[in-house]
């Protein structure tokens, strides 16, 4: 795909200003959820080791 985008520059789509904001709003989503995911882990991880 990149070695495509880099023969044809001009056949690259822009992004509107909607698009950029979503985009910028699904990867802070996306930072945060790997954040919880990371958390919930590290906790299940703790909890285990108390129970045993």
């Amino acid at each position: 795909m990149n070695a495509y985008r880099r023969d044809h520059p001009d056949e690259l789509p822009e992004i509107s200003e909607p698009e950029r904001a979503e985009l910028a709003r699904l990867r802070k989503e996306v930072r945060e959820l790997k954040a919880e995911r990371e958390f919930l882990g590290k906790a299940a991880a703790f909890f285990a080791k108390e129970f045993r």
